[in-house]
């Protein structure tokens, strides 16, 4: 896939594996040869605080790792929703989980998935789940993640005792993308 600065914003709480996710992110694409920038933010207070990272996916050499207009929002709480989704591009993607996102963006020039991510990764035993089914979700409606690069970056990026729980978290991977088919 050849890509021209690619950005994504992944945000929430502290605790939500956000800047997990965002650098499992990063390290698939940097593995499909892109160049990558990931860029964390959180509160003081980390756990339960503000927690966001922007992720950049280019072809060419990235210049600056802040990003102004979005391609993708993953928001896992109302604020961050309020806070990102009008830098959102016409055209753009938010995703959000629904279990703990209530708001609905007001803009008729994006595509909205909502995932009951939380729900589901409470049925699975696994809350770390959440974010797997979101970045699913990411992958089927942008692209820009493979699943074979996603358990790259899995191994890569988890520490080899978690390594165990790549299958089942490839198989909410799986299924997290089939709600990109929603609309």
């Amino acid at each position: 896939m050849t890509m021209t600065d690619f950005s994504i914003i992944l945000a929430g709480f502290g605790g939500q594996g956000i800047l997990s996710a965002g650098r499992i992110v990063a390290t698939a694409a940097l593995l499909d040869n892109h160049e990558v920038s990931w860029f964390p933010s959180y509160g003081p207070e980390m756990r339960g605080g503000t927690a966001n990272c922007g992720v950049v996916i280019s072809d060419s050499i990235i210049g600056s790792p802040v990003i102004n207009d979005i391609d993708v929002l993953i928001a896992l709480n109302n604020p961050s929703l309020e806070k990102f989704s009008r830098q959102v591009k016409p055209g753009g993607v938010v995703i959000v989980d629904s279990t703990l996102v209530t708001s609905v963006p007001e803009r008729e020039d994006i595509k909205f998935f909502p995932i009951p991510a939380s729900e589901l990764a409470n049925q699975d035993g696994n809350m770390n789940f959440a974010v797997v089914y979101l970045l699913g979700c990411l992958s089927a409606a942008s692209e820009c993640i493979s699943q074979e690069k996603f358990e790259e970056a899995l191994k890569d990026v988890l520490p080899a005792r978690h390594h165990h729980l790549i299958p089942a978290e490839l198989e909410v991977f799986a299924r997290g993308k089939t709600y990109a088919n929603v609309k």
